[in-house]
């Protein structure tokens, strides 16, 4: 019999679908209301007066006014509105700051403001109405759900509150939630990650877990201690669990693993949140892609990854991308981020809606040979590797090695396995293949005798794990970076002896 929180969940679900399917389908027209109300709001901010923005009519007029920054180049006016100045980036002042790990200039404070942290709630919980609308599974209402995220503990800068985006976002938890919401609130605040976990899996092993939400390397941990310490899969520890809700990473590496720890398939809702702005989310179950947000506070513009490095690179709104293009995604917000590079790539997977994938980092990439090797080609590589095999990856990173002892350089791909593949030779062929097919650059070295074919090298068993915690990032919204141009990670790795 169906519950009163299920029934009503799905008469909710069919009216905001309709109401998401409403500017969906008038995409420009969406998108070209959000940048005239900010370009509006914000005039007679600092920001506004200092670039113009009375004089602002149309997306040409932007871009002669107001060039890309990142948040270095954003820092001179994020810092008065951390010294708690008013009308800085936006009216008024931010009601949080999400405190993010920078890397050249220590701790970023990315601004939330009323609006946008509005938007931030309401498109996590349209993602879940949107999959309750398109398969009538309303069921996982009326059990428990976890998110792991960081602690929602807050401190305070000039008046201020700030903390990482998970911790904020767990004080909006809708009030017919609260019950639902697990951990408990202490167990949620604790800061040390290991601890926490283990104090989640004493907690929620003998309630109705239906949902779980979070990074899958760190849900991964989390399944992993509930089956350690009951000796059974989490499908037959939690009978009822029967939705995934994930971002921060492409799941499908991980899917195979988490297939086995689970021991069934359960639903996936993929989301794309950031301290920046939340951009999108998965709504359909069999369409690739997220659905971008373009009702949200945020005006999106593109600039193609190849071209980006260039001077004045060639700034692109909705009406003008193409499936298929990496793009760097440039946004300005309602919460006074102007025409700010948030450092991902995408690539559009459909315009009728428009739909994207996040392909990788722009500074996340393999070109020291000239072969720009991103995320979703070193992804994709790998998944088809561990089709068909009884291999299952636990984590892994790519690094080139450009002065071997001997031969010719090559990418080296450090993984962790759980179970290795049983055929070596085949598994590293068909990642280096698939490589090929995806990166005509890539393949011309390998053909051209420039670069040989890639190496594995076998990490210990939690290596990654251990790797994450002595950089002070085990846990939260943080994650292993995909590939990187030097070996930084590489050599920390084989220093700490992580290496089989």
């Amino acid at each position: 019999m169906i519950s009163i929180k299920s029934f009503f969940a799905k008469i909710f679900a069919a009216h905001v679908t309709k109401k998401i399917n409403t500017w969906a389908s008038k995409p420009i027209e969406t998108q070209d209301k959000v940048f005239k109300s900010l370009i509006e709001t914000a005039k007679h901010t600092t920001f506004g007066k200092d670039h113009h923005f009375s004089s602002i009519n149309n997306h040409e007029d932007f871009v002669k006014k107001v060039p890309v920054r990142d948040y270095e180049n954003l820092k001179s006016y994020v810092i008065q509105v951390v010294d708690g100045k008013s009308d800085i980036l936006w009216p008024g002042t931010p009601l949080y700051f999400a405190k993010t790990s920078g890397t050249t200039s220590g701790a970023k404070y990315i601004p939330i403001t009323a609006p946008s942290i509005k938007a931030q709630v309401e498109a996590s919980r349209n993602a879940i109405l949107m999959y309750i609308n398109e398969t009538g599974n309303s069921d996982f209402v009326d059990g428990k759900w976890i998110f792991l995220q960081g602690s929602p503990v807050l401190s305070e800068k000039n008046g201020i509150k700030l903390g990482r985006l998970s911790g904020i976002s767990a004080h909006y938890v809708p009030s017919y939630l609260l019950k639902n919401r697990m951990p408990s609130w202490e167990t949620n605040c604790i800061e040390d990650w290991e601890t926490k976990v283990d104090a989640i899996v004493q907690e929620t092993l003998k309630e109705n877990m239906t949902a779980i939400a979070g990074i899958p390397s760190w849900v991964q941990m989390y399944f992993e201690k509930l089956v350690k310490e009951r000796k059974q899969k989490v499908g037959e520890i939690f009978k009822n669990f029967n939705l995934f809700i994930f971002g921060g990473v492409n799941f499908e590496p991980y899917r195979s693993k988490f297939e086995n720890l689970i021991g069934r398939k359960v639903d996936s809702v993929e989301l794309y949140p950031a301290s920046e702005g939340f951009f999108a989310f998965q709504d359909r179950q069999n369409k690739k892609g997220m659905l971008l947000q373009l009702d949200s506070g945020i005006f999106y513009e593109f600039i193609e990854a190849n071209t980006f490095f260039e001077d004045n690179p060639k700034r692109i709104t909705l009406k003008d991308v193409k499936i298929g293009i990496n793009y760097v995604i440039i946004i300005s917000t309602n919460a006074g981020l102007w025409a700010y590079n948030i450092g991902d790539t995408v690539q559009f997977t459909s315009l009728a809606p428009f739909r994207i994938i996040v392909s990788g980092r722009i500074k996340h990439f393999i070109s020291a040979f000239g072969e720009h090797v991103i995320a979703k080609e070193v992804d994709q590589a790998l998944i088809e590797a561990v089709k068909g095999t009884s291999a299952r990856v636990t984590e892994y990173t790519v690094a080139p090695e450009i002065n071997p002892k001997e031969g010719l350089p090559f990418h080296e791909w450090f993984i962790e396995f759980e179970k290795e593949p049983e055929d070596f030779n085949q598994f590293i062929k068909k990642i280096d293949e698939t490589l090929q097919s995806q990166n005509s650059y890539y393949k011309d070295l390998i053909q051209g005798k420039v670069l040989r074919q890639l190496q594995i090298t076998t990490v210990k068993k939690d290596g990654f794990k251990t790797y994450m915690k002595t950089i002070g990032k085990l846990g939260g919204q943080n994650k292993t970076p995909r590939l990187a141009n030097d070996r930084k990670i590489a050599d920390s790795l084989k220093k700490q002896n992580l290496i089989k």
